[in-house]
């Protein structure tokens, strides 16, 4: 059992470097992408070059240690056997939880990330902490938002999974130093003067703008006002009573006036308040929607859920009220409402300034 760290010269001056890796009387090799070397020219490039041998070093003896590890049973028998990601893709077949499509897309990242890696065959002996490391930066860079925090959180509940089962001995997450970046994009907003010119803009499908202007003003999420049935509404009282599919939170949200003249007349209790078609259909007829009114902003549906957080904050609503109404389970997520509402005060003020 050994890892000798080696580099090779390539053509173009760089030089690449690699492990070798000897175990159980197989070799493999293991290339360091991130840390290829440059061809000195100044003494800041020789510095780095020198920064990134350093480190190489640093993960020779890593990849060592979980060598030796894996010979002190970190891995259970079964776990040695048994391939990561069939094991994976029986537990999301077997999952009964709404968010089974984030762990299916998790899954196939993980499986394409493996591909690309040459290590379709890999073990739970092999889920090392730097191999989920390397899918951390994998994640980042295909990655825009917080899609990569999302599908991670997810992947972390599959190898916690495995580590109850006794696949694995001890947790590897638990040893994962790398942090993800997932900087979350900025999200467009539609300002109330904006709304107003989406509404006068004639679109498709009547069903389509009606249930997205409602969402502008209640902030239900597309999975919510598509599922949306009139035993949730009450004309009478205004009032709005559902109960989130993607948090299981019961939320009560006043009617305004816009929403009440959106809904117009109630329909049966069973029957759902707006007929929609698929989230992909729908959210192109949006776009066209959104293009006709001359907003130069990239909107999809859940735009809707942002816009209202935002104005809600925009006209003075107090962040715990906004919280409460948005359904939201942690005020942490109200707070990029209020940076948002910022902005806009920001840009709105801009429009007033005058040379002197």
């Amino acid at each position: 059992m050994s890892v000798k760290l080696r580099k090779r010269k390539n053509s173009d001056g760089t030089t690449s470097l690699r492990l070798d890796i000897y175990n159980d009387g197989e070799r493999r090799i293991e290339t360091l992408k991130h840390l290829q070397l440059k061809k000195p020219s100044t003494i800041l490039d020789r510095e780095n070059n020198k920064k990134k041998l350093q480190q190489a070093e640093e993960i020779a003896i890593a990849r060592a240690s979980e060598l030796q590890a894996q010979d002190y049973s970190m891995v259970s028998e079964a776990g040695k056997k048994t391939i990561v990601v069939d094991w994976m893709q029986n537990y999301v077949n077997g999952y009964k939880k709404k968010d089974v499509r984030n762990m299916q897309g998790v899954l196939n990242r993980f499986k394409t990330f493996l591909n690309e890696e040459n290590k379709t065959g890999l073990t739970f002996g092999n889920l090392v902490p730097l191999l989920i490391e390397d899918f951390i930066d994998y994640l980042d860079s295909i990655s825009t938002g917080e899609g990569a925090k999302s599908f991670y959180s997810r992947f972390k509940k599959m190898v916690k999974q495995a580590y109850r089962k006794n696949l694995i001995k001890i947790n590897p997450i638990d040893h994962v130093e790398k942090k993800l970046k997932g900087n979350a994009k900025k999200k467009d907003i539609l300002t109330l003067p904006e709304l107003k010119i989406l509404a006068a803009t004639p679109t498709e499908s009547d069903q389509v703008k009606k249930a997205f202007l409602f969402c502008c003003v209640t902030g239900l999420r597309w999975i919510d006002v598509k599922n949306l049935k009139w035993s949730s509404i009450n004309l009478e009282n205004k009032q709005m009573n559902v109960q989130q599919i993607k948090t299981d939170e019961n939320v009560s949200t006043p009617l305004n006036d816009t929403a009440i003249q959106l809904l117009k007349q109630a329909g049966k209790k069973e029957d759902h308040v707006f007929s929609l078609p698929s989230a992909n259909g729908a959210n192109k007829t949006l776009k066209a929607w959104v293009k006709r009114a001359k907003i130069d902003k990239a909107i999809t549906w859940h735009n809707a859920r942002h816009s209202f957080g935002t104005n809600l904050i925009f006209n003075d609503v107090d962040i715990l009220t906004a919280s409460k109404l948005l359904g939201h389970t942690s005020m942490k997520h109200t707070q990029r409402y209020v940076k948002a509402s910022q902005e806009m005060k920001e840009a709105a003020t801009d429009k007033v300034n005058f040379d002197l």
